[in-house]
């Protein structure tokens, strides 16, 4: 069991509706020491990728990123849900439906942020259905760059996102893919590396 598995089965909860609550950690209130650990995994596991910039969505994503920032030691983008005055140039825009808020929004990338032929590694909280990674992924191929990888905190194994991603040929790294868990007995269940659920939540 590894270091993010270990804290969902220790503060992770789970809801109705397929739901993991990790926001005492993770996207609420923020653990800066796991975000540390989490960097620190994703620049061994994207080495030798030719990483230039890291591209999430706000808002969930930005801690996390801006972590795995310092370690590549290159600028971090965050696509922005919503056009403000602050955007004064032209900009790459792409559709991405919200599986948590069941909403459609627009994520905007000013153009000069995101150059072609960079190396961009996609960083983000949540896997499930894979919209916001199709529209990150969208930005970036408008943009000429290209997909160095993509770092996720916590995969939904059990919806299709990740199976999306991996199907288009991209390096995904999950740190933590859940394949089912049960609202009612509080259990998760993990993926190892060869797709065995292994763990159970019984013991929190």
């Amino acid at each position: 069991m590894n270091f993010m598995e270990k804290r969902i089965i220790k503060d992770g909860k789970v809801k109705p509706g397929n739901v993991l609550k990790v926001d005492s950690f993770l996207n609420h209130q923020m653990d800066i020491d796991l975000f540390d650990e989490m960097g620190k995994e994703w620049s061994r596991r994207f080495e030798g990728q030719g990483v230039d910039k890291i591209l999430t969505i706000e808002a969930s994503g930005i801690g996390i990123a801006c972590i795995a920032a310092r370690y590549f030691h290159v600028p971090l983008v965050f696509a922005k849900k919503s056009k403000s005055i602050n955007l004064d140039g032209e900009t790459y825009v792409a559709q991405v439906k919200s599986f948590t808020h069941g909403t459609i929004n627009n994520v905007i990338v000013e153009k000069k942020f995101l150059s072609p032929g960079e190396n961009v590694l996609l960083i983000d909280d949540f896997l499930a259905n894979g919209c916001a990674l199709q529209g990150l992924i969208s930005i970036v191929q408008e943009a000429g760059a290209r997909v160095a990888g993509i770092g996720i905190a916590i995969e939904k194994g059990f919806q299709p996102g990740g199976q999306i991603i991996r199907n288009m040929g991209y390096k995904l790294e999950s740190l933590a893919i859940i394949d089912s868990m049960n609202d009612e007995t509080g259990e998760i269940f993990f993926r190892d590396g060869n797709n065995k659920k292994i763990y159970s939540g019984l013991e929190k």
